[in-house]
């Protein structure tokens, strides 16, 4: 069995296909999931750039991963993971990720999109992508708060014009160094810096693992484990020390676990 991970807030479902927009260097793309699998197709631009999916197997869990979780997981199969070809949608997802639930974020992302970004036309309707960060820094106060991204308004702003600056030496680094430059960024902490970079570089083993989904789904993945308290700070370093060196790994058990905490819950 073979899981589409579908955590970011662009995949919409439409009937038995889920389906995304998506920016790459080159061209925009429309991808679909069915039955059949994961399709692809550029609308606009050329294909020298194509979107890439990282394929995640349970087999390369850590051994050290308690036997109901190694279990659970297993079960949800092998996943795949699109890593998001745009830097600037990880970052703005990221964004109006802070200080909201998720399902409010996923609200929010799509609002953004449709009310300012780009409309793709798709066999499965009209797609938004999101606004680029030159479409961003044009906006007046009024639109932001018009769809409820008023607390966002002066991190997108600053993001936008740190993105104007650095995007070049950005796009070509690694998830760990990707997260620690845009930390630079006013109002960009180390959760949300993480969540852009692994979103952008299909990397997990750079999320931010103590993070309150990972936690919820490994408890209720494996209800019985001594998991530490939710206020507790011995997470983290759990989490990544049945890992160890092996970032694979830890990037499996992660992804993997918030696969689960999308689907197969």
């Amino acid at each position: 069995m073979t899981v589409l991970t579908t955590d970011h807030p662009a995949w919409v479902e439409t009937g038995s296909t889920r389906t995304r927009a998506v920016r790459t260097a080159t061209g925009l793309w429309v991808l679909s999931w069915d039955r059949d699998g994961l399709h692809t197709s550029c609308v606009d631009g050329t294909e020298d750039v194509k979107p890439t999916v990282v394929t995640t197997n349970p087999d390369r869990l850590p051994s050290g991963v308690p036997g109901a979780l190694r279990a659970g997981l297993a079960r949800t199969g092998t996943s795949q993971r699109l890593a998001n070809p745009w830097l600037w949608d990880a970052i703005t997802t990221a964004i109006l990720r802070q200080v909201v639930r998720a399902g409010q974020a996923r609200k929010l992302y799509r609002e953004w999109c449709k009310a300012y970004g780009t409309m793709v036309e798709s066999p499965f309707g009209d797609l938004a992508l999101a606004p680029t960060a030159e479409q961003v820094l044009a906006l007046a106060d009024e639109q932001f708060d018009g769809i409820g991204a008023k607390f966002h308004r002066g991190v997108l702003r600053a993001a936008a014009e740190h993105y104007q600056l650095h995007a070049d030496d950005w796009d070509g680094m690694k998830a760990p160094e990707l997260a620690a430059a845009l930390t630079t960024v006013p109002r960009i902490g180390p959760w949300t810096a993480a969540a852009a970079a692994t979103d952008f570089t299909g990397d997990f083993s750079a999320y931010p693992h103590a993070d309150l989904a990972v936690r919820t789904w490994a408890a209720q993945i494996a209800p019985h484990y001594p998991w530490p308290d939710k206020k507790d700070k011995a997470f983290g370093p759990l989490w990544t020390g049945w890992a160890g060196p092996d970032r694979t790994a830890l990037h499996t058990l992660t992804l993997s676990t918030l696969t689960w905490g999308s689907h197969a819950r």
